[in-house]
């Protein structure tokens, strides 16, 4: 039986953003996987509709490239390569970084830097999801922390959790770190793995992938 290992940075990822999904409403399930992460709704031009394009052809020769492979076929990656100039504007998806639909909490913090610092604390930064409609428009058709329609719907930072394999992988990183050579022996060695592991259950979903895909960074 192969041996799963845990701490990749592809299965971690993949279970952060599975999680994330928990908190968050889409007008399709199939709209939670974006293809390009953007400051701002200004920042979708020519130059990166052609970058999500790239991005989608990349993910989906390599999904199909996983899937053929997993089922005993040999073959390259470039025998699964899909042409970027063959999909579509309207079939990519933006996320956009955005606290536009977090409501505000004024006084929580004395001397606020940024707008996060005005708006209701969350787990993880908060986006919307934006795609092309077939008239050119961009809509709306998800948001983090929701819960219902994009125009009907309603704000909320509790409704999800994280998924019993990111748990898993969360403890299997701490059980990797308390067995290193400087801290391996230490009589409170237990009482670090907990408060790690209590750590992580609550900051955990914190990583951005706007800034980096590496989430041990």
């Amino acid at each position: 039986m192969k041996k799963i290992n845990y701490l990749n940075n592809k299965d971690i990822l993949a279970e952060i953003h599975k999680s994330k999904n928990t908190f968050n409403s889409y007008i399709d399930p199939e709209y939670h996987q974006f293809d390009i992460i953007l400051l701002s709704i200004e920042k979708i031009n020519i130059r990166t509709i052609a970058t999500a394009k790239r991005n989608k052809a990349k993910r989906l020769g390599l999904q199909e490239y996983d899937t053929r492979k997993s089922q005993g076929e040999k073959l390259k990656l470039a025998d699964c390569e899909k042409d970027y100039k063959k999909i579509k504007k309207t079939d990519v998806i933006f996320r956009i970084m955005t606290f536009d639909h977090i409501p505000e909490e004024k006084g929580r913090k004395k001397n606020p830097k940024t707008i996060a610092d005005t708006k209701v604390k969350l787990n993880f930064p908060p986006f919307q999801h934006y795609k092309f409609n077939d008239d050119n428009e961009l809509v709306v058709i998800g948001k983090s922390h929701w819960i219902g329609g994009m125009d009907n719907g309603y704000f909320s930072k509790d409704q999800g959790q994280a998924t019993d394999k990111l748990a898993t992988m969360w403890m299997k990183l701490c059980d990797r770190y308390a067995t290193r050579g400087n801290v391996r022996g230490y009589t409170y060695n237990d009482e670090m793995k907990g408060q790690a592991i209590l750590q992580l259950a609550q900051i955990g979903l914190q990583f951005d992938e706007s800034k980096s895909n590496n989430p041990f960074a």
